[in-house]
């Protein structure tokens, strides 16, 4: 518990305000960055920057040739910090009751230069940790001469006090007949498709992936033909290497693509749906080679009603008649009947693809309906589209029948 002081107490709804170190700690950990406010030559200053706490300590982020760092040399600067969290907008039906719903924090004190170069590395790695757990082991730490080009400010937290705003609408009684809309529009910072530097060969790390639901998790899978991982923009040049043959977009309701560029927006727009909470998308590796050889994907994901489909499937040619999609559809299969819990999974194919229908009635799929002009092919025209589905009362049978046929080869 942080005690009040003059600065730190409201002068107006005090009922907002805490000093519980627990909910100050939780704003400055939640949020990712902060104002930073000092004099200079009797001047007022607010610099925008990155923070990090550290048990009881706030370290600022800043070069040294800045002027705040340069003022805390010796004695120290005295500042003043503000972190706010934009949780919603308030719209009432009066202009002066329209309002915000908010958890800021503000610090008062000294800050004090970091020369200690332990607690400095200290710091920033903190810093870099906050951006994702595991993220400091996975890249170089700063040089010295990067050291010496980075300063951190030290502000202990001793003088500071946590105001919220929660809640609807609070405005007159004789506001409340006015015609107009009134209520809350949540606010929350919401990361979007991570857009991998060029050259980055790597997939993307675990802290970068949305917390979901299992259902909606693209869950590494390995077997003796085929792995499947999650899909990432970094498998982009594979992927366009195994699958540049006319015959593997023949009957798929996306055009192939043409170069790189139309590949990296075949899987951005996966991955965006993927994070709309649309689509499951794996990329599938050979088990032998490690060569990347294609993609397939969970989609129309209904965890309510125990329901998914398996496709926007694609495979390299020189994949074809391999154990490849069968093992990879068992994996998948299984994963949703044992893992998930599925009732029902389903497929869907365009009718002129025989190819296509005959593999999904060899996994011990059921034909149970044509959906008239159900899609549009690249060309413009319409898909008549072929229905098969699983049950899990069928699921048993056909994992043996599956497991048989990999056993054969």
């Amino acid at each position: 518990m942080y005690a009040p002081t003059d600065r730190t107490i409201a002068t107006r709804t005090r009922d907002r305000m805490a000093y519980d170190a627990e909910i100050v700690h939780s704003v400055l950990d939640e949020a990712y960055h902060c104002a930073l406010a000092f004099v200079v030559d009797g001047e007022p200053r607010v610099l925008p920057t990155l923070h990090v706490r550290v048990g009881d300590t706030l370290f600022l982020h800043g070069s040294t040739g800045s002027r705040p760092l340069l003022a805390a040399r010796g004695d120290g600067l005295r500042v003043c910090v503000t972190v706010t969290l934009l949780d919603g907008l308030v719209l009432a039906r009066s202009q002066f009751h329209h309002s915000a719903n908010y958890r800021s924090v503000v610090a008062h004190g000294v800050a004090t230069l970091v020369t200690d170069e332990a607690t400095k590395r200290a710091a920033l790695t903190a810093l870099v940790e906050k951006v994702g757990a595991g993220r400091a082991a996975e890249t170089r730490p700063p040089s010295r001469k990067e050291l010496a080009e980075t300063s951190v400010l030290a502000l202990p937290l001793r003088e500071v006090s946590a105001r919220a705003r929660t809640g609807g609408v609070s405005e007159e009684e004789y506001d409340l007949g006015l015609p107009a809309w009134a209520g809350v529009l949540p606010m929350r910072l919401t990361p979007g498709v991570p857009e991998p530097d060029a050259g980055v060969a790597v997939a993307l790390p675990s802290y970068l992936r949305p917390a979901v639901s299992p259902w909606f998790d693209p869950a590494a899978m390995a077997g003796s033909h085929v792995v499947l991982e999650p899909l990432d923009l970094s498998h982009v040049d594979e992927l366009l290497k195994a699958t540049a043959d006319t015959e593997v977009w023949r009957h798929l309701s996306t055009a192939q693509p043409r170069d790189r560029d139309e590949m990296a927006m075949i899987v951005s727009d996966a991955l965006a749906a993927w994070h709309r909470g649309e689509r499951v998308p794996w990329v599938q590796r050979s088990a032998t080679t490690g060569e990347i050889v294609g993609t397939t994907s969970y989609y129309e994901v209904e965890p309510a009603r125990r329901s998914l489909a398996i496709g926007h499937t694609f495979l390299g040619r020189a994949s074809w008649r391999t154990g490849i999609n069968t093992e990879a559809k068992l994996m998948l299969l299984t994963r949703a009947f044992e893992t998930l819990g599925a009732e029902r999974v389903v497929w869907h194919t365009d009718i002129r693809n025989d190819r296509s229908q005959a593999a999904v009635a060899r996994l011990g799929a059921t034909r149970e309906a044509l959906l008239r002009h159900h899609r549009i092919r690249p060309d413009g025209s319409w898909r008549d589209t072929v229905q098969f589905a699983m049950l899990a009362e069928d699921w048993p049978a056909a994992s043996v029948a599956l497991r048989d046929r990999l056993s054969r080869g």
